[in-house]
C-alpha cells in the first residue's frame, strides 16, 4: 500500500509529498521526494508495538529551518572535501566552503534540498523511485548526472535503497541517506545502551575537523572497537583525540574482504525495545554518528521533542570521506560510460 499526502511548498515554488510504503512485514515508511527524506520510519517491538525510529520533523519548515540533513540523501558527495575545491584530470573546480574551510554533504544547497521527480509503485514490496538530473557545475561539480534511489519496504521486513547514477563528463559521486536512528523511538533519549556490531578492523583517522588525515588506523583494543558488539556508549568520553575532537563517534569504518557485493556489515540492537537492525550493503565503508551536534536549541522534531546529543546514530554507508585527495582511497570517480550501482538493506527483527 502507498499513501500520497501533500507536505509543502519548496522555497522555489514547488510543491513536495509525501509517499506512505507499507506492506504486510510490519515495517513502513513515509518519504517525501524533498531530499529524499526518510520523515518516519515505524518498526514493531517485542510487545508489538510500532516505534518510529528515525528523527525528523512533522512539517517541511522543520526541514527547512533546522541542521543536520535529518534522514537526507547526500550528494553528490557526503561529508567533507578539504579545501572545498579538488583536481580532476588536471583541473582545479572550487565547492562552497558551507562548512568552514571545507565543503560538506554536497555544498551550499545538496541533493537533500532539491525536489526529486518521484514514481511510487505499488505491490507486496512497495516502493518510491526517486529521480534528480544534477546539471553540469550545480555546487561545483562537473558533469551532468542523472540519479535514481529506489525505496522499497521488502517483504522480510526491511528498508532497501538502491542508488544508481550515470554521467556525460567526468566526476566524483559518493551518495548515502543521513538517516538518525533510535530503535527505542526518535523520542526516547539517548542510544548510549544500544548494542552495535561492525564489521571493520580498520578506520580512516581524523583531524580536528573530521577530515581524513590519509592514514589508516587500526580498531583493535581502541575506543573504536565493535568487531565485538557493545554498548555504542560504553567509551563515549574516552581519551581518544578523535571522540573529544567529535563530541562522540563520528568516523569511517573500513569493511573487512571487501568485495563489492552485498554483505552483512554492520548491526543495531536495543534490548529494551527488542528490535534489531541489520545494515546489509555493497558499499565498502560506513560512517557512524552519533549526533553529537544536535541540540535541544534547535528545532524540536516530531511532535515538539526536543533534539539531544547522542540521541540518535547514523549508518552512512559510503566511500572513503575526501577520497578525492587521496589517490591510495576507495575511487570516488565516475566516468562516462560507468555505473554507478549501489545497495543498501536495513532489515529489521524482533529478538525477545
Amino acid at each position: 500500500m502507498i499513501k500520497k499526502e501533500y507536505f509543502g511548498k519548496a522555497p522555489e515554488g514547488g510543491d513536495v509529498y509525501a509517499y506512505t510504503l507499507e506492506n504486510d512485514s510490519g515495517v513502513s515508511a513515509k518519504i517525501t521526494n524533498f531530499g529524499g527524506i526518510i520523515i518516519s520510519l515505524w518498526v514493531k517491538d517485542k510487545n508489538g508495538e510500532r516505534r518510529d525510529i528515525v528523527c525528523g520533523f512533522d512539517d517541511l519548515d522543520g526541514y527547512l529551518q533546522a541542521d543536520g540533513y535529518q534522514g537526507a540523501l547526500i550528494g553528490r558527495v557526503t561529508n567533507r572535501i578539504s579545501g572545498a575545491s579538488f583536481q580532476l584530470d588536471g583541473k582545479t573546480y572550487t565547492l562552497c566552503p558551507n562548512f568552514g574551510t571545507f565543503s560538506a554533504h554536497g555544498g551550499k544547497i545538496g541533493w537533500n534540498r532539491r525536489i526529486w521527480g518521484a514514481r511510487p509503485i505499488d505491490g507486496d514490496e512497495p516502493s518510491l523511485v526517486l529521480t534528480y538530473v544534477s546539471p553540469d557545475m550545480e555546487e561545483g561539480y562537473p558533469g551532468t548526472l542523472v540519479v535514481t534511489v529506489t525505496y522499497q519496504i521488502t517483504a522480510a521486513g526491511g528498508l532497501s535503497l538502491h542508488y544508481e547514477a550515470y554521467t556525460d563528463k567526468k566526476t566524483i559521486l559518493n551518495m548515502t541517506n543521513h538517516a538518525y536512528f533510535n530503535l527505542d523511538g526518535y523520542d526516547a533519549g539517548s542510544v548510549a545502551e544500544q548494542v552495535m556490531w561492525i564489521d571493520a578492523d580498520t578506520m580512516n583517522e581524523h583531524d580536528a575537523d573530521i577530515i581524513p588525515t590519509g592514514k589508516i588506523l587500526p580498531v583493535q583494543g581502541t575506543p573504536y572497537d565493535f568487531t565485538t558488539p557493545k554498548a555504542i556508549g560504553k567509551n563515549f568520553d574516552s581519551d581518544s583525540d578523535m571522540e573529544k575532537q567529535a563530541g562522540g563517534y563520528d568516523n569511517n569504518y573500513i569493511f573487512n574482504n571487501y568485495d563489492g557485493q552485498l554483505h552483512l556489515r554492520a548491526s543495531l540492537y536495543s534490548e529494551a525495545s527488542g528490535i534489531k537492525m541489520q545494515v546489509h550493503t555493497n558499499q565498502p565503508c560506513i560512517g557512524i554518528y552519533t549526533a553529537n551536534m544536535l541540540s535541544p536549541d534547535d528545532v524540536p522534531f516530531k511532535g515538539g521533542v526536543k533534539q539531544m546529543p547522542r540521541g540518535a546514530v547514523c549508518f552512512e554507508t559510503q566511500k572513503m570521506p575526501d577520497a578525492v585527495h587521496h589517490p591510495e582511497f576507495t575511487d570516488t570517480t565516475l566516468s562516462p560510460g560507468e555505473y554507478y550501482n549501489y545497495t543498501t538493506v536495513f532489515q529489521f527483527k524482533t529478538e525477545f
